[in-house]
């Protein structure tokens, strides 16, 4: 296995002003908190707290340091607010498969993590003790096709080819389940296949594949070229509400240590709001990983148009995981034999409501 580091400055000054107080009342009251997360001085929400008396809780804690959806977790890291929470955050950047990464959680390599709901479920499926405390977003995979192609819409994909990064990749699952809403058989009637993430935009100029399912940033900025078109995303086609991405703990991490998870999930969570209320953070922790020649406000761009407001916990996650298990379950990526709420009843942790 290989991990490489990354170790964000924790002290980055003092947080951004002007957030909306009524955005942060409702994510307090889905948290069930009796008091703000942080103190609040005038004009200032997140201001830059102090970290608690005593010595910081060392957690080790995985992202994936190249998908912008993900950079609220470096904002969490260098605007202090997993210290604020009492944590010294070590961030480790995973480019090894799910599998490699869940498992890596459940052995206590990695305390938890942050990545694609519809990555890690499958894997999910088979055991891992992993537990989903908390949704983070929506948004941010996408069916695109050149123009010339004359596909606009799901229907006409049927009998077409499909570039994907990977036969497991989000994207193909996500528009797996489009395409059967669609009563296109994603198995019989499309083939799917698999190119470097970096080429496929050749395949589908060179004709060998019709459509790519991607994601952001790359997805969004090949929307940015008028040769392509959006065909689907996981915002539309009834999805508008339904969360992308989730943070998973180590399941003995919340039986043997359950204020460190409530811990670590609430500042995830207050990232996300930072990120709703001051886009440009989280498009500056993530300057360094851009394509080439993108600017802070193209990031500001992708990040606007992904859902950083939608963080389901409680039943309301529960819901939309179980409905994630019925859609795989549909398409033969999940087992016949698995019930999509015991499912999602087994996978889920609440650890807000303590």
């Amino acid at each position: 296995m290989s991990w490489s580091i990354r170790n964000p400055a924790s002290d980055a000054g003092s947080l951004a002003t002007g957030i909306d107080r009524r955005s942060f009342l409702k994510t307090a009251g889905a948290l069930g908190l009796a008091a703000p997360l942080g103190a609040i001085s005038a004009g200032s929400l997140w201001a830059q707290a102090a970290a608690p008396a005593g010595e910081l809780k060392k957690v080790r804690f995985a992202t994936n340091a190249t998908a912008i959806c993900l950079a609220p977790v470096f904002v969490a890291q260098e605007r202090g607010i997993f210290r604020k929470f009492g944590l010294e955050v070590e961030l480790v950047n995973f480019g090894a498969s799910t599998e490699t990464l869940l498992e890596a959680i459940a052995t206590g390599k990695a305390d938890g993590g942050v990545g694609m709901a519809l990555r890690w479920l499958k894997a999910l499926e088979q055991g891992f003790d992993v537990k989903i405390t908390a949704g983070t977003h929506g948004g941010c995979s996408r069916l695109v096709a050149l123009k010339s192609t004359g596909i606009t819409q799901l229907s006409q994909l049927k009998g077409k080819s499909i570039g994907i990064s990977d036969l497991a990749s989000p994207g193909k699952n996500f528009f797996s389940i489009l395409l059967h809403k669609e009563g296109i058989d994603p198995v019989a009637d499309v083939e799917w296949r698999q190119y470097p993430g970096e080429l496929l935009q050749l395949a589908a100029e060179k004709g060998e594949i019709h459509a790519i399912a991607d994601g952001d940033p790359k997805a969004y900025f090949w929307l940015q070229d008028p040769k392509y078109i959006q065909i689907a995303s996981n915002l539309d086609h009834g999805f508008e509400n339904r969360v992308c991405c989730i943070v998973g703990l180590r399941g003995s991490l919340i039986r043997d240590d359950l204020p460190t998870a409530t811990a670590l999930t609430r500042a995830l969570l207050e990232a996300q709001d930072l990120t709703v209320a001051k886009p440009e953070l989280a498009a500056q922790a993530f300057l360094s990983q851009a394509p080439k020649g993108k600017t802070l406000a193209d990031l500001v761009g992708v990040l606007k148009d992904q859902t950083h407001n939608h963080n389901p916990v409680g039943a309301d996650l529960r819901r939309e995981i179980a409905l994630y298990a019925e859609e795989l379950r549909d398409v033969q990526v999940f087992k016949q034999s698995t019930d999509p709420k015991q499912f999602a009843d087994q996978v889920y942790a609440d650890v807000l409501t303590v």
